[in-house]
């Protein structure tokens, strides 16, 4: 059965972790002046006294985490991080509704970026921070915070670690995953410190340079203007995020190894290759469609192509230009990206590209079957063998991932229009940020009613936890002994 009392402690220690994030906001609200230091103080308060009753008032006999638990606290933290979350904006009055509220947390931590803010520059300096800093905490998951502290237990993070980072993991850089928890966000810390004196270089300032590097390395999305990029309107500092949401969407072991000297691993990958490919192949597409339909000159078109092609295929959802008046075949080209998602082992949503990569081997596989019914095909990634198992856990992943689409959409059509209906399930579904029609790049989910930003909150968590995680626990043979 489920350890309910060892999960109440784990949970109450990560919302520890949470307070003090909290009280973070509380010295950016005092160094700026600003009045919503009360209110980040007594969120962090009421965090902190909730944690500490779970974190030590709970006493726990059996010290066993077992994989049903690892999944349940999964499920269970991005909820009540959201929740405690959604306080400051609440207490100080600058987010009034609950739905609105938690909508948007929801969208930080699980690096979503939709928003339901008509003026962001309305916030105080402490909330812009605080959106910023539910993506980056997000980035890497949650959970994997946790992982620091497991050890003090004496508890393995490996089931914790499998259902946090589900999905078709491979390269794994370390057999020890506290270790390998450690290496990612020395990476994380050092990649979101590189960009951030790189757009401060660039003539951003440094708090913008800093919620800017958060949200890009985090994938996610949230900006501190309401126009997003487009505010700057500067080629350099364009680029230089373009560059890095293209490294926050590439395999974390990837990366590492490239950190060691090691960039053959990063060019023999097939699915870094293919991510690539995507990258180039559709933003010369949509380039050269902006260019030669007299839309912008050749920078500008390369530019803003290269922009938006990165920003949604690593379902970041940053905008430097409005796309919906971009020609048809762009648009499209766009709307399939907020499917495919980036690189397995990174921060982003979405179906990812070695999914695709395999599904698509495994099709031209049952050709050659046809043709040749006797023969021993099996599907290979970077040359090897790939297990009938874990093609059956891509092609059922994506068939859930396409019902759940499909279902949401039908839901969300009952309230608005359908293009609106289907781009704000899948954008939400993949944790990209903008959509199209009413929730465009520069619109955003405020006219949706509270019941639509609810569900859509819990779309985006299925995304962020890759469906299984999530779905598993509303199962009979989850909760049987």
């Amino acid at each position: 059965m489920i350890n309910f009392r060892f999960i109440l402690n784990i949970l109450g220690r990560l919302l520890f972790v949470e307070s003090i994030a909290l009280l973070l906001c509380v010295g950016v609200a005092l160094i700026y002046g600003e009045d919503d230091a009360d209110a980040f103080l007594i969120s962090s308060a009421i965090t902190m006294a909730v944690s500490i009753v779970l974190a030590f008032s709970v006493k726990v006999k059996d010290k066993v985490l077992a994989k049903r638990d690892g999944y349940f606290i999964v499920s269970c933290i991005w909820i009540l991080f959201t929740v405690f979350g959604s306080l400051p904006f609440m207490i100080s009055g600058y987010i009034q509704s609950f739905p609105d509220a938690f909508f948007e947390v929801m969208s930080g931590f699980t690096t979503t970026g939709s928003s339901i803010l008509n003026e962001v520059e309305a916030l105080p300096h402490a909330s812009l921070f605080w959106r910023s800093l539910t993506q980056w905490m997000g980035g890497l998951g949650i959970v994997v915070i946790l992982l620091a502290i497991l050890p003090s237990l004496g508890i393995e993070g490996r089931d914790l670690y499998v259902a946090e980072v589900p999905g078709p993991m491979h390269d794994k850089f370390s057999y020890t995953f506290n270790s390998t928890a450690r290496r990612m966000y020395i990476m994380y810390i050092g990649l979101t410190a590189a960009e951030t004196v790189l757009l401060a270089c660039g003539g951003m300032d440094f708090f913008d340079a800093v919620c800017h590097s958060f949200a890009c390395m985090a994938t996610g999305g949230y900006s501190t203007k309401t126009a997003s990029l487009a505010f700057w309107d500067s080629a350099y500092i364009q680029w230089v995020i373009t560059v890095f949401m293209f490294i926050g969407g590439t395999n974390y072991a990837l990366l590492y190894a490239l950190f060691k000297g090691r960039p053959a691993h990063l060019f023999k990958d097939e699915e870094f290759r293919l991510y690539t490919g995507i990258t180039v192949a559709v933003s010369l597409v949509i380039a050269g469609v902006l260019f030669f339909g007299g839309h912008s000159g050749l920078e500008r078109s390369l530019r803003d192509a290269f922009f938006q092609v990165v920003t949604i295929l690593t379902t970041t959802g940053f905008a430097s230009a409005d796309y919906l008046y971009w020609p048809f075949v762009a648009q499209m080209l766009l709307f399939v990206l907020l499917f495919i998602g980036g690189s397995a082992g990174s921060t982003v949503g979405g179906i990812k590209c070695v999914r695709i990569l395999l599904l698509f081997k495994n099709a031209f596989n049952e050709l050659k079957r046809i043709i040749h019914p006797n023969g021993v095909i099996n599907v290979k990634y970077n040359g090897k063998s790939v297990r009938p198992e874990l093609l059956s856990s891509v092609m059922s992943f994506f068939c859930m991932y396409m019902f759940t689409f499909v279902i949401g959409s039908i839901v969300m059509s009952c309230f608005t229009d359908i293009v609106t209906a289907t781009s704000s399930v899948i954008t939400c579904l993949s944790n990209v940020g903008p959509g199209f029609g009413d929730v465009g790049p520069m619109s955003n989910f405020s006219s949706l009613n509270g019941f639509c930003k609810i569900f859509l909150s819990f779309i985006m968590l299925v995304g962020r936890l890759e469906l299984f995680t999530f779905f598993v626990i509303f199962t009979a043979s989850f909760w049987k002994k």
